[in-house]
């Protein structure tokens, strides 16, 4: 099976789509700032997700599901920075997202519990 079958990397591949459309309003003197940083943390979710699959074991992956989770918590931690600096485009969008990261933390959670196990 292919890890774009899993579940954990859909997901995360739908929350770095949404935060490129979110980041999309930002200010552009920010682009290189905190539009970058969530970009580039948020592409990291899905992309350890998809490395640690294709390693040899099952600690690799968990090891890769791990960093994974720290750019997640980098991720909430940069839009809470972005909510605080006034930067954030369309605000009612901020508790989804927020909600997404959230959701999308308790899934990589759930499945590093279950692969320790």
């Amino acid at each position: 099976m292919s890890y774009r079958n899993q579940f954990i990397w859909k997901r995360a591949v739908q929350l770095a789509i949404h935060c490129y459309k979110f980041t999309q309003s930002f200010p552009k003197h920010e682009l290189y700032g905190l539009t970058s940083q969530i970009r580039r943390a948020s592409v990291s979710v899905a992309s350890n997700i998809a490395e640690g699959y294709g390693r040899q074991s099952r600690q690799e992956y968990i090891k890769f599901v791990y960093i994974a989770l720290g750019s997640l918590r980098e991720l909430d931690t940069q839009f809470i920075i972005a909510k605080e600096v006034d930067i954030l485009g369309d605000k009612n969008l901020f508790i989804p997202i927020m909600n997404e990261v959230d959701e999308m933390q308790s899934i990589l959670v759930s499945t590093l519990n279950k692969l320790k196990s």
